[in-house]
């Protein structure tokens, strides 16, 4: 298999699996995430996904022998049905994924990571908008959230020179949210998903909704909004469930319903 995935405590981990590569995406790749967040989108067992690498690498992007290939798909069809839809899929799942950079994050795998609701690297791993050096753009959802990340002008110097970025940099520019020791990243990775998987789980897809649209809507949009959500949050078990757990001073426990 090109990815590996497991399920335990209501946490998938969703395994990159061509480390001879750097776990550069292929078109079979490509698609079998595809299916892979469509189950976990589908699935209400599963409360919260984490994406991490094979080996020493998170991603390193695009395979370009595949990208070169005459036999091989255009880079219209690569953008458009290979990573365009596993961006807008990881942006709409109505869960948090969480993406555990373990290595180096290149090229569309950068812009993976920070496609991502949580982004947490290993010390060691780095980031680079690495598609100057080739002649292209960054695809992948970069252009997008870059910017709105860590501002236009940092955005652009890391886009057009393409310089390798640590995590500890990443974590300093707000680029992510955490970089980790690499002997306690296995560790915190595991509690952190396990932490977000106890939650609940339709209290944080609203969540995720509201600040996916915040990016488009102006503030009497987004006011109206949150009216909108906080009124479908109101209505599940979890609020119920956390209302009396408060006033019975013990912890909650949540269904994630």
């Amino acid at each position: 298999m090109l990815i590996n995935v497991s399920t335990l405590n209501g946490i998938c981990e969703i395994r990159l699996n061509r480390p001879e590569v750097f776990n550069s995406f292929n078109k079979e790749m490509a698609f079998q995430l595809q299916n892979i967040l469509d189950t976990c989108s589908s699935n209400d067992d599963i409360r919260v996904v984490v994406i991490v690498g094979e080996g020493k690498a998170f991603c390193a992007g695009q395979d370009l022998s595949e990208a070169i290939d005459p036999n091989g798909p255009e880079l219209k069809t690569i953008v458009r049905d290979h990573y365009n839809p596993i961006i807008l899929k990881i942006r709409n799942l109505n869960k948090p994924v969480i993406a555990a950079v373990n290595g180096v994050a290149a090229g569309a795998g950068a812009n993976l990571a920070l496609a991502c609701d949580i982004t947490i690297a290993k010390n060691s791993a780095s980031f680079i908008q690495a598609f100057s050096k080739i002649g292209l753009i960054p695809d992948s959802g970069g252009t997008f959230f870059l910017p709105r990340i860590i501002g236009v002008q940092k955005a652009l110097a890391l886009m057009i020179t393409g310089d390798k970025i640590s995590a500890k940099e990443a974590e300093e520019m707000n680029m992510i949210y955490k970089a980790i020791d690499d002997d306690d990243f296995d560790t915190f990775i595991s509690n952190f998903a396990y932490k977000l998987a106890i939650m609940p789980t339709k209290g944080i897809a609203l969540t995720k909704k509201a600040v996916n649209s915040s990016f488009n809507n102006n503030l009497e949009n987004q006011l109206n909004l949150e009216e909108e959500l906080q009124t479908l949050a109101g209505e599940t078990y979890d609020f119920n469930e956390g209302v009396n757990a408060f006033i019975e001073k013990r912890k909650p426990k949540f269904k994630g319903k």
